[in-house]
Parts: structure tokens; C-alpha cells; sequence
């Protein structure tokens, strides 16, 4: 009896164990201005497969996250957000998507500070080639 009992409740931790070891934790800046906003935001970021959690705070403007690291990314989740209309810190949504939202979610994009993705500058260069 004992060894059933024993068996059960390390089948039972194994199990634990395997359902947290892939859960990520993050924290993503998210740019929107009212409850619409939120709902909207956290329900895209829902929609990506692998999301168990995300929350988004319209003061700090930041969600927290969890989500399973096998099956997406952040980068997946930002472009989610993103397609709906809401910029963050490493993808802007298209002017198609923002102009889709209502006017009170129509923050100021010239305050959006995006960050480019390891490119220190995106000027070309124009000098004729030799």
C-alpha cells in the first residue's frame, strides 16, 4: 500500500514539474489609454498559442505575461498586439490598424520609443559606388 501511495505522489510531482518547467515570465511595454485598450491588448496576447497569462496596466502602460517558451515567443506576442493596432517597445503596429481604433485608444505615437532589433542606425548610404 505504501509503495502505491509513494508512486502516486511522485507521478504526481513529475507531473507538476513538467507542467510549470516551460512557463516564461515577462514584462513587455504596451502603448494604449483606456479599459478598451486593455481588453483589446490582453486578448491578443491571449490568442497566441502558448500564453497562459497576460495582464496590462494603462498607467504604467507595461503587461505581465506567462506563456510556454516551447511553443511561442515574445516577439510572436508583440506582433499580436501589434496587429491590432497597439505599438510596443520592438514592433509598431501598421497605420491601417491603429486608424481602426476607437479615439479614445488613439494614444500619441510620436512618444513610442522603439527599439531597433540590434541595428545601431537605418540611414543609407547614398555615396556612388566605385
Amino acid at each position: 500500500m505504501k509503495i502505491k501511495v509513494l508512486s502516486l505522489v511522485a507521478l504526481f510531482m513529475f507531473g507538476v514539474v513538467a507542467v510549470f518547467a516551460a512557463n516564461k515570465v515577462e514584462k513587455i511595454k504596451v502603448y494604449g489609454n483606456c479599459g478598451m485598450c486593455k481588453a483589446r491588448i490582453e486578448k491578443a496576447a491571449k490568442a497566441v498559442d502558448g500564453v497562459t497569462s497576460a495582464s496590462w496596466n494603462k498607467e504604467t502602460k507595461i503587461m505581465d505575461l506567462a506563456f510556454d517558451d516551447s511553443k511561442t515567443d515574445v516577439h510572436k506576442i508583440k506582433m499580436a498586439v501589434a496587429k491590432v493596432g497597439h505599438d510596443t517597445d520592438m514592433h509598431k503596429s501598421s497605420d491601417e490598424a491603429y486608424n481602426k481604433l476607437p479615439g479614445c485608444c488613439k494614444y500619441d505615437r510620436t512618444k513610442t520609443d522603439m527599439k531597433m532589433d540590434d541595428k545601431k542606425d537605418m540611414k543609407m548610404d547614398m555615396s556612388p559606388m566605385k
